[in-house]
């Protein structure tokens, strides 16, 4: 598993909580936590002063608090949270699989759960917004893509033209049942 891992784990970068306009940026590869910061200052007191650097091994940052209260000011404590556990050797493996082998795995969960998962994080809310995603749900669900739904992806997009089709064939679904006839939908 530790092959599916980057070199670079996390980072991120930002400005220092107001009345400050220091730069900060947090790296954490696989061996160290690196903390990075810019003094930005009107006044000439900070004014030429280097950037800072701080590299600890993950176990360094487990124990310095100082650091840990410092990225959390910042950053937040979410952020600090999940340095935590990255240092800690928590990986979320499922986040770090290739788009191909995700998507693969999101075309057979349910919209119900397609809807939970992207909002879990910001790949797969793209992924499970992107056309290439709705455009196979649409081929696995619809055995054949006629040219009618070719020109309408062209003005609605691959997900709404599923949810169109999908809401079309459900409440075909629900109306056969009330009236007890067979679902043409559902015929070959």
């Amino acid at each position: 598993m530790a092959s599916l891992l980057d070199e670079i784990l996390f980072e991120t970068c930002g400005q220092g909580p107001s009345p400050s306009k220091d730069f900060y940026q947090l790296v954490i590869t696989q061996k160290e936590v690196i903390w990075r910061w810019w003094k930005i200052s009107i006044r000439g007191v900070f004014g030429g002063t280097p950037p800072g650097e701080i590299k600890h091994s993950h176990i360094e940052f487990v124990e310095d608090s100082t650091l840990q209260k410092q990225l959390d000011v910042v950053f937040g404590p979410k952020i600090l949270e999940y340095t935590l556990s990255l240092c800690q050797g928590h990986f979320d493996y499922l986040e770090r699989l290739p788009d191909q082998l995700l998507l693969k795995i999101l075309s057979h969960l349910s919209l119900q759960d397609i809807g939970h998962i992207s909002q879990t994080s910001s790949r797969f809310r793209e992924l499970c917004n992107s056309d290439e995603f709705w455009k196979k749900n649409m081929q696995s669900y619809f055995d054949v893509i006629t040219e009618d739904m070719e020109l309408l992806v062209k003005l609605m997009g691959w997900k709404k033209l599923f949810k169109f089709y999908y809401s079309q064939e459900q409440e075909c679904s629900v109306s056969c049942l009330m009236e007890d006839k067979p679902n043409p939908a559902a015929s070959p």
